[in-house]
């Protein structure tokens, strides 16, 4: 063992990191084995429950062909649709490569069940940026506002928890859709847990029982044992480059929930009177099926790199949101670095640790669909996906860097730990 151990110091010596940093990150482990453990034993249910569902519904090698042109009776894309709706116990699903992305998932629901005259309300705050062209916050050409479709908002509280009584008041007669994004964007605040978004759903059911709750699930797949839909969410949403495309997913997104609601956003996605008879898999469904096995365990590196990093980061006197001893309710971990030319370093490290693209320098860019300059940090496999090791953040105060992803807990520490050594190359630290 004590070989093995020297073989893989001499590895990282050879990959440019530091003794320091190498002995910093193994003083973080040695704690973090109980928090690894219980990540694992998540991930295991999780596998049975994927396992469970495609032998549910006979997963076999016919399912793993493609179709072309229309796509009518595509036998593997209408299983693994049934697949996805028994993984997140659902009426229906809707999973396609058309779904360009979360952005686009999200879109299409609420396209797909929102009419003129309607509202949309979110309970927790102003959405990510991204969803603020669609809804209409930021102008942007065929936004929902375009279409007559109003917004609004109930802030959190300080303590970031429900201000039910803002919740009560902003639900009128015109409330169609209340829209609950899980995770934490790049805000500072908590990311919600099935529980407590299971606790909102029910307030907001008890104001208006009629309201359609839908779940921006994205970065919070698989993290725990249950999902949004299991707290009573009428529709849930993500992409397949995140959790559930267990990173062999190339493109794609998910819908799932209510047979009508899930029907409404396939007919957005298509046209109406097609909804979700149409759409060729063009060959994708065998990484379909394959990601969405290997996605619990995937998801579980992911958040063992999550921690290691919060752990590593508060060491050094920076704050993490969430901290390392705090429960995980997704994969992505925010480090408020303070200065501009920290979460520049930190984005070069893990540019430089990635096994695609190792050479290139990432730079601050006016990203689409961001009202301020974005660094992204992605040498992936897959364009953009964020299953995979990858940083971004954007250039506005505190200068908070998100960390998500690591297909493997081993890429996840070597990225961590190089962030840590492009600091410490820069004379910022140390």
């Amino acid at each position: 063992m004590e070989n093995i151990d020297n073989n893989i110091y001499n590895m990282y010596k050879k990959l440019g990191i530091s003794e320091r940093v190498v002995d910093m990150a193994g003083e973080i482990l040695s704690e973090l084995d109980h928090r690894f453990a219980e990540i694992d034993k998540v991930a295991e249910y999780n596998q049975m429950k994927v396992i469970m569902a495609m032998q549910k519904n006979r997963v076999s090698e016919a399912h793993l062909g493609t179709s072309t042109g229309y796509g009518y009776n595509d036998i593997g894309r209408d299983t693994l649709e049934s697949v996805y709706a028994d993984v997140f116990h659902t009426e229906s699903a809707l999973v396609r490569s058309q779904i360009t992305c979360g952005t686009h998932a999200l879109t299409v629901a609420l396209a797909g069940n929102l009419r003129p005259g309607d509202e949309l309300f979110s309970p927790v705050g102003m959405p990510y940026d991204t969803l603020q062209g669609i809804i209409g916050i930021r102008k942007e050409p065929g936004s929902l506002a375009e279409y007559g479709i109003t917004y609004s908002q109930a802030e959190l509280k300080p303590d970031g928890s429900f201000d039910y009584d803002a919740i009560r008041a902003g639900i009128n007669g015109r409330t169609k859709l209340v829209t609950i994004q899980r995770s934490k964007g790049y805000a500072s605040r908590p990311t919600l847990s099935v529980e407590r978004i299971g606790e909102l759903i029910a307030f907001v059911k008890s104001v208006k029982p009629d309201v359609i709750c839908m779940v921006d699930n994205c970065y919070g797949e698989f993290v725990e044992t249950s999902e949004p839909s299991d707290a009573g969410a009428d529709l849930v949403v993500g992409s397949l480059i995140k959790n559930p495309g267990g990173g062999l997913a190339r493109t794609g997104g998910y819908i799932c929930g209510k047979k009508e609601y899930v029907e409404n956003a396939a007919c957005r996605l298509t046209a109406p009177g097609l909804g979700k008879e149409l759409g060729a898999s063009l060959g994708v469904n065998p990484s379909f099926f394959q990601g969405l096995f290997m996605a619990p365990t995937v998801t579980a590196a992911a958040l063992k790199g999550a921690i290691f990093a919060a752990g590593l980061y508060e060491r050094l006197g920076f704050k993490a949101v969430p901290d390392s001893k705090e429960p995980r309710y997704d994969i992505i971990q925010a480090v408020e670095l303070g200065k501009p030319e920290y979460l520049t370093a930190f984005c070069k490290g893990i540019q430089a640790a990635s096994p695609v693209d190792s050479h290139v320098t990432p730079e601050p860019w006016d990203m689409p669909g961001y009202d301020s300059k974005v660094i992204m940090a992605a040498g992936t496999f897959v364009s953009g996906a964020s299953i995979e090791l990858s940083a971004d953040g954007p250039l506005r105060p505190p200068y908070t860097v998100f960390f998500q992803g690591g297909l493997t807990w081993a890429h996840a520490k070597f990225g961590i730990m190089m962030s840590l050594q492009k600091l410490m190359e820069a004379e910022f630290l140390f």
